[in-house]
């Protein structure tokens, strides 16, 4: 067959380079080794260096000191001194040497420079040619190579010791938490809370599917609440009953991505939890509170909302506390960047705000003139608010308005039309208005004259202008400032 002959007679002259090569002439060869080499050296026998000759300059700025006439172990570095020895001992038999790898110290500081050697004898007199490759650009990439190793080995530590807290915190806790698959509805993990609270073991629990943990009446219920955690960030207050058991739970949880999966994490409370290791009077006090008319609202110390009854939640036109709880008070209370810090300022300063009147806004841009009573209490010693908030409409304009009343009813300004001239009367109003407004201003701060004005839309100096303009007031921007 031809093409297995050609093929064999090709690999034959493969193994041949001296065949293959031997009618290049020195200048072709010189060209084919310095395009190939980056190190050549030129020793004698007893592995003196002649010559030395680089491809680039920089390495050769890197390494080379005074190599001309030393031996050439004296050149690199102490360990490897003795694969300089092993390669001159092979160069007698007048066949390439093997590769071994050789440091320089460098010229500059810094790291050793690495270059790979072979060596052969020379057939026409006793020098050794050594040829050498920069192996600087391998050395940094295997440095590389070793640093993102040990940052993935660190990364993977912390990672381990993540899931290691992770899992005593889900075992530990008191919580009944479920994890279940969003795609197929089958739970994957159940905590020992959980287990108790289903009266099931944890491996019959593991592989069930979600809605089959409650009774027929309820899985319809669990179906939407699944249905619902997919397409929301979070879902709380879902009423179900347990199968078997028909106990009631309340169901929240949260959807999170793990993996290239949807996942749901799943929060069981039993109904009334909360409340049955209170005293039953306790107990009857805090349904009352959610059923007064007024709304009512409960607060951490970063105005935060930790309960509201369902007058709160109708008020911000909300659907439930759920959306509420843990949302800032200042979203749906007071005027922004304004009443809020006041409101607060004052229960701070004072630990009660009795008639603190101010807007309410609802979620869907409903205002409403409102009242809010405060108190600040404090529960191991995390400070916690408490606010009543009822509509202000209930009160007179003079009640509102600190019993004061303008002065002349409509009829008798209309009466003095054609005896006062148009602008005294309209300055007369403005003048009365403006002060009126800059009182009520003052007393809703409880004298606090920056935040007057601030809630005013004046500057600090405008409404010291107006404030000595009305005659309200004795103390000084100056004194004000002082006090600040």
């Amino acid at each position: 067959m031809p093409d297995s002959q050609a093929k064999s007679a090709a690999l034959a002259q493969l193994g041949a380079p001296a065949g293959n090569l031997g009618s290049i002439d020195s200048g072709t060869a010189g060209l084919l080794i310095a395009s190939s080499i980056d190190i050549t050296l030129v020793l004698d026998s007893d592995g003196t260096v002649r010559q030395a000759t680089f491809a680039e300059p920089e390495l050769a700025r890197e390494t080379q000191r005074d190599w001309i006439g030393q031996n050439w172990g004296d050149t690199v570095t102490v360990e490897s001194k003795p694969k300089i020895q092993e390669l001159l001992r092979e160069a007698v038999s007048e066949k390439p040497s093997r590769w071994r790898q050789v440091n320089y110290p460098a010229v500059r500081g810094g790291p050793d420079v690495p270059v790979r050697f072979s060596v052969i004898r020379n057939r026409g007199d006793d020098r050794i040619i050594a040829v050498g490759r920069d192996l600087r650009m391998m050395a940094s990439l295997q440095q590389r190579l070793v640093e993102a190793q040990q940052a993935m080995e660190r990364e993977y530590a912390r990672i381990r010791d993540a899931e290691k807290r992770y899992r005593l915190l889900f075992q530990l806790a008191a919580e009944a938490v479920v994890i279940v698959d969003a795609g197929n509805e089958r739970i994957l993990e159940a905590n020992p809370a959980a287990c108790t609270i289903i009266g099931r073991d944890a491996r019959k629990v593991a592989g069930s599917t979600f809605s089959d943990l409650f009774d027929s009446s309820s899985r319809l219920t669990a179906q939407s609440f699944v249905a619902a955690l997919r397409v929301a960030p979070r879902v709380d207050n879902v009423h179900v009953q347990l199968a078997g058991s028909r106990e009631s739970l309340l169901l929240s949880g949260s959807l999170y991505r793990q993996e290239s999966g949807s996942h749901l994490l799943v929060l069981l409370s039993r109904l009334g939890g909360d409340t049955a290791a209170l005293p039953s009077e306790k107990a009857s006090v805090l349904q009352l509170i959610d059923r007064i008319p007024d709304a009512f609202v409960v607060t951490d110390a970063d105005r935060r909302i930790l309960f509201a009854n369902m007058a709160f939640v109708d008020l911000a036109q909300m659907a439930n506390e759920g959306q509420i709880r843990g949302e800032p008070l200042d979203r749906w209370l007071g005027r922004p960047g304004v009443d809020i810090d006041v409101l607060f300022g004052n229960l701070g300063s004072h630990g009660t705000v009795r008639n603190f009147s101010t807007i309410f806004r609802g979620e869907y841009g409903a205002t409403e003139d409102i009242e809010v009573a405060a108190a600040e209490i404090s529960t191991n010693g995390r400070p916690c608010f408490g606010f009543g908030i009822r509509p202000s409409g209930w009160r007179t304009g003079k009640d509102r308005l600190g019993g004061r009343q303008l002065p002349r009813s409509v009829e008798q300004f209309t009466d003095l039309v054609g005896r006062v001239p148009l602008k005294n009367l309209v300055r007369e109003t403005t003048d009365f208005v403006e002060r009126l407004c800059i009182e009520a201003a003052l007393e809703l701060t409880r004298d606090n004259r920056a935040s007057a004005a601030e809630m005013l839309g004046l500057s600090r100096q405008g409404l010291y202008s107006k404030l000595h303009r009305y005659g309200l007031g004795d103390a000084s921007e100056a004194d004000d400032r002082a006090n600040d």
